[in-house]
């Protein structure tokens, strides 16, 4: 069983920065697969980023070239920069590992 616990949540405003973090305990951390995905109102969990064990990254199109995925192995630790965001990115995010452990959300609300 992995245990995952999302923070850095928050307001921000449009054109804004945050940084989200996740961190990890319970196993392995460096041998799984980890990922983001949100929630906006109303909507379903859509994926918004996913980073393998070996470091490839993959990105939704709404995010490319304004958030990054990234882990710290030695600290069971995956972040995701978000930059230039946008009110549509208001979401509740998730933090997920190897497809199949959840953290419990982190609320993230672009707003002016």
């Amino acid at each position: 069983q992995v245990q995952l616990v999302e923070s850095g949540g928050g307001l921000a405003q449009p054109g804004g920065s945050l940084r989200l973090s996740c961190a990890a305990s319970g196993r392995i951390f460096s041998a799984y697969g980890m990922g983001w995905y949100r929630q906006p109102p109303g909507k379903q969990r859509e994926l918004v980023a996913i980073i393998t064990s070996g470091g490839y990254t993959s990105y939704a199109d709404s995010v490319k070239g304004r958030f990054t995925i990234s882990r710290d192995n030695a600290k069971n630790t995956v972040y995701l920069q978000m930059n230039s965001l946008k009110a549509e990115d208001t979401a509740v995010y998730f933090c997920n590992g190897d497809g199949r452990w959840w953290g419990q959300g982190t609320q993230v609300t672009v707003s002016s």
